[in-house]
C-alpha cells in the first residue's frame, strides 16, 4: 500500500545494542508504520477490540479456528518461518497531548510461543497510535524481547537472532496496519 504523498513507508528504528557481556538480557525493538485512517477511528478500534484486532492480524484464514493463538512469521533467506503465539493485551490507555503534542493511544501487549515457549523469545511491548493528519495515523510498536535458551540463545541472538526478531516484529506491525485498513474501510 503506498504511503501518503511525501511520507516514507514505516521503518525500523535500530535499538539493538547488546554485546557478549549482555547476551542474556532483553533487547529493545521499535518499528513504525503509517495507516491512512483517521486517528479517532483507529483509537476506537484499539479500545473496543484490541485482542481481536491483533489475533486477526496474525492469523491466516485457515488457522482462524484457533481462537487463542496467532502466527508470527518472517522470511529468512527466502524461507518463511512462523510460530503460533499466545497474544495478551494487558491494557489500553490514552495519554493526553501536552504542550501542543498529539494525544496517544497505548496498548500494552505481550506474546510467547504457544508451544515450546522456552525455545522462542518472550515479547513485552506497547503498540501506540497518534494522529499525523486528519486522515492519517502513525502506529508504532516498541518493546523488549528476551532471547530463549540462556547463554546459548543469547549468543545466537547476538549473531543473527536479533535480526530475525526485528523482522518478525516489523512484519507483525505491517499485519496490524493491514488489518486496521480491512476493518476501517476508507471513505472515498
Amino acid at each position: 500500500m503506498p504511503a501518503a504523498a511525501g511520507r516514507e513507508r514505516g521503518g525500523i528504528v535500530r535499538a539493538y545494542s547488546g554485546d557478549m557481556t549482555s547476551i542474556r538480557q532483553s533487547q529493545t525493538l521499535r518499528c513504525y508504520e503509517y495507516v491512512d485512517r483517521p486517528y479517532t477511528a483507529v483509537r476506537t478500534l484499539l479500545h473496543d477490540r484490541p485482542l481481536e484486532l491483533l489475533r486477526r492480524a496474525t492469523t491466516t484464514a485457515v488457522a482462524r479456528t484457533n481462537q487463542l493463538a496467532g502466527t508470527l512469521r518472517v522470511e529468512v533467506a527466502g524461507v518463511e518461518l512462523g510460530v503460533e503465539v499466545s497474544l495478551h493485551v494487558r491494557g489500553v490507555r490514552d495519554d493526553d497531548g501536552v504542550a501542543g503534542l498529539s494525544p496517544i493511544t497505548r496498548v500494552t501487549i505481550g506474546w510467547e510461543a504457544a508451544r515450546a515457549a522456552s525455545l522462542f523469545p518472550l515479547m513485552s511491548a506497547e503498540l501506540s497510535a497518534w494522529p499525523l493528519t486528519s486522515s492519517e495515523t502513525q502506529i508504532e510498536i516498541s518493546g523488549d524481547y528476551t532471547p530463549p535458551l540462556g547463554l546459548v540463545g543469547g549468543a545466537i541472538n547476538a549473531a543473527v537472532g536479533h535480526r530475525i526478531a526485528e523482522a518478525a516484529v516489523h512484519q507483525f506491525l505491517e499485519d496490524v496496519v493491514e488489518q486496521i485498513r480491512r476493518e476501517l474501510p476508507s471513505r472515498v
